[in-house]
């Protein structure tokens, strides 16, 4: 029966690897041949040696001997298979290497320290002080490790959370603006834009408010406020501006070809008719470059057109001798 089902998995997997969307499968299988094999073979044999009459008085032994080998060989299995499928999965978190090794030989140690409690406690020996001991001496280790284990699994939440990636141009709460070059399992690496190398702990990133501009997508808003005089023509100052921003669209790289501008007038100023207007970059780099270009195309355009931009003014009034109050000279304003 122990070969039987080692040929059916083995041409099942054949089969399986055949098929290139198939991968995981074929390993599962490769995985677990193994202890299926030892499994069978094992109780089969202790089946064997009970069914013998003068190993009656040794059957209950050969009984818990089946129950225990069934035990180590089902964890045996769990381990090699939840190996790989977690090995799988972090592959398509697109963990790092190092973190997603750490994880995998962490779970494989749980599966094993159950299996042997669980084994020793079907072979009577109490496991309850070992429960406790491995309680207490945990919580030491857990205190003595803190700062690293808040890091690490703080480390584990980034990565599965898909809060920050490799690639990935984020800005702290503080400020702080560059790229994701590496998330560790107690440290994330981001490329400053001075090209600095910036080393953040996962615990305070976790903490920390983080824009992520390449989540859900790139594309960015790049937003423009400026003003115009109180005797401008706002229907021109509005065309002329959306002139100029579709020119940006249509010549610059970093532009998103397919969305319109948006433009429109916020509020009445103290010296001007206050507006916006609004594009879309492919990134946050390109955004800057948008911008700036779109300042300086609207401030050649306005001047062109004969489109004022106001400076902030201040007239100041006096008392005359008379006591009227009067506007001083325009040679004495103050305007600035």
């Amino acid at each position: 029966m122990a070969w039987l089902v080692v040929l059916s998995l083995g041409y099942v997997r054949r089969r399986l690897e055949r098929r290139r969307k198939a991968a995981l499968i074929p390993q599962l299988l490769q995985s677990l041949s193994r202890p299926i094999f030892l499994l069978v073979l094992s109780q089969g044999l202790l089946l064997a040696l009970s069914s013998l009459s003068y190993l009656a008085p040794w059957r209950s032994y050969l009984g818990k001997a089946a129950i225990a080998f069934a035990i180590a060989l089902v964890t045996y299995g769990l381990a090699g298979g939840g190996r790989l499928l977690l090995g799988w999965y972090l592959r398509r978190a697109k963990v790092r290497q190092s973190l997603a090794r750490l994880v995998q030989r962490f779970t494989i140690l749980l599966v094993y320290v159950i299996g042997l409690l669980v084994l020793l406690d079907h072979l009577g020996v109490s496991i309850g002080p070992m429960i406790a001991g491995l309680g207490i001496g945990g919580l030491a280790i857990a205190l003595a490790l803190q700062p690293t284990l808040s890091n690490f699994f703080a480390g584990t939440q980034i990565v599965f959370d898909h809060m920050v990636r490799v690639g990935d141009y984020i800005e702290l709460d503080g400020g702080a603006t560059g790229y994701v070059v590496d998330v560790g399992w107690r440290s994330t690496r981001v490329r400053t834009t001075f090209n600095n190398l910036m080393v953040i702990p996962n615990s305070r990133l976790v903490d920390s408010i983080v824009t992520n501009y390449h989540s859900p997508d790139m594309e960015l808003a790049v937003i423009v406020e400026s003003g115009v005089s109180y005797s401008s023509d706002l229907a021109q100052v509005e065309d002329v501006a959306l002139a100029v921003a579709r020119e940006i669209i249509q010549e610059l790289p970093e532009a998103i070809k397919t969305r319109e501008p948006w433009f429109g007038y916020d509020e009445f100023g103290d010296s001007n008719i206050n507006f916006w207007i609004w594009l879309y970059a492919k990134d946050r780099i390109g955004s800057f470059r948008m911008k700036s270009e779109l300042i300086k195309r609207l401030h050649a355009r306005f001047a062109q057109e004969g489109i004022t931009i106001n400076y902030p003014v201040r007239l100041l009034t006096y008392d005359d001798s008379e006591g009227k109050r009067r506007p001083l000279p325009p040679d004495a304003r103050d305007v600035g």
